[in-house]
């Protein structure tokens, strides 16, 4: 045999095999509703398959080819090729996926600290140089498990090093400005000033490191759409919801906070405590151990309380609560909204309530990076 014929032979078997596969759960699921003598016909045809698919003649694979195609007719669509269904299977599976992240469970990041220690932004530690699993491959590994990613931010030309605080392009960075072109470096990393490696002057040498260090992504989250279709938001879920019209923040992107008060309510603080209609409140629990100032684990700082905004504050809304006594009473329709980490969080103390069209749903579930202590449900 030649290495044509043997070529043509493969092929053939090939098609065969294909055609034998997909005849399976015809036979399987449709016998019940298929005349005897068809169902008698598709068992002898597959059975004559099963036989020479693997050691017939050319010949003798193209007859059963066709007395297996013969048996199928009527019953089943014409078999595709292996590519068309593997495209086909790929086009559904999108299709579910964006169903489900649109209608059931939508993913979240949260970009900055202002619910720690609950849940973490994008947060840095200062390094010098790169570990060993900072290096090519290994460092796409280690952040695929852990979301940290060594990074350095070196500068073109030298100049003055300043602060460009318009520029919210990548939340949970801060960007810099040094001769003219823009550098971004983690917002905790401008904080910490003594982590930038510029000069007492404030300037920095022309090719010099700016920042070092390793980034570690901010939680990642699910976003359950679902289940405020069938009850009320209730007070302490973490709420994910649309900025849309909302004055002081930008358009087209989500925020996640924490719901402090119900429509009609009035809000106020006597720090550490949140106050409802001049009451204190410390239920839920998820509410309560912010008032108490409680540590939520070893690795976490302890709660700093509900803290007011004082009176030098720029605010988009007012009433804001700027002092204790300060109250804020809300709508039919509004909901207010603070992070856990009141002391490093811009949120309706700012920017006002948050509108019930705006709601997307609670986050339930930190589902990475996988080696964050905070890795499963949110309470």
């Amino acid at each position: 045999m030649g290495i044509r014929d043997y070529l043509a032979l493969r092929k053939a078997r090939g098609h065969l095999k294909d055609i034998y596969t997909h005849a399976g759960p015809i036979y399987r699921m449709r016998r019940d509703i298929m005349p005897e003598a068809a169902v008698t016909q598709l068992r002898d045809a597959r059975e004559d398959a099963r036989r020479v698919r693997r050691h017939g003649t050319r010949e003798e694979v193209a007859r059963a080819t066709g007395v297996l195609k013969e048996a199928l007719s009527g019953w089943a669509p014409l078999h595709r090729s292996g590519w068309t269904e593997n495209f086909e299977v790929l086009v559904v599976a999108l299709g579910v996926a964006m169903a489900f992240r649109c209608y059931f469970f939508q993913p979240f990041k949260i970009p900055t600290g202002s619910m720690q220690p609950t849940l973490y932004g994008i947060h840095s530690e200062e390094r010098d140089a790169p570990a060993f699993f900072d290096k090519p491959i290994l460092k796409q590994l280690k952040w695929l498990v852990t979301g940290d990613w060594y990074r350095e931010v070196r500068v073109v030309a030298g100049g003055e090093v300043m602060l460009l605080p318009g520029d919210d392009s990548k939340p949970g960075y801060t960007c810099l400005r040094v001769a003219g072109r823009r550098y971004y470096v983690p917002s905790d990393g401008v904080m910490e000033r003594r982590s930038l490696r510029v000069s007492r002057d404030g300037r920095i040498e022309p090719g010099a490191v700016l920042w070092s260090g390793v980034v570690h992504s901010g939680d990642h989250v699910f976003v359950n759409r679902v289940v405020w279709n069938f009850r009320r938001p209730r007070r302490g879920e973490v709420m994910v919801f649309s900025t849309q019209a909302i004055r002081g923040l930008p358009q087209g992107t989500h925020y996640i906070k924490r719901m402090t008060g119900l429509p009609g309510e009035t809000v106020g603080i006597r720090p550490p405590e949140l106050l409802i209609g001049g009451n204190p409140v410390a239920e839920p629990f998820t509410i309560g151990r912010i008032v108490r100032r409680e540590t939520l684990a070893p690795w976490a700082p302890p709660y700093a309380g509900y803290q007011v905004i004082g009176s030098q504050v720029a605010v988009d809304f007012e009433p804001a609560l700027r002092a204790a006594g300060d109250t804020v009473t809300l709508g039919n329709d509004d909901y207010y909204a603070m992070g856990d980490n009141t002391g490093n969080s811009r949120d309706s103390r700012y920017w006002g309530p948050v509108p019930e069209r705006n709601l997307l749903g609670p986050a339930c579930l930190v589902y990475w990076p996988f080696t964050s202590p905070r890795f499963g449900r949110i309470d």
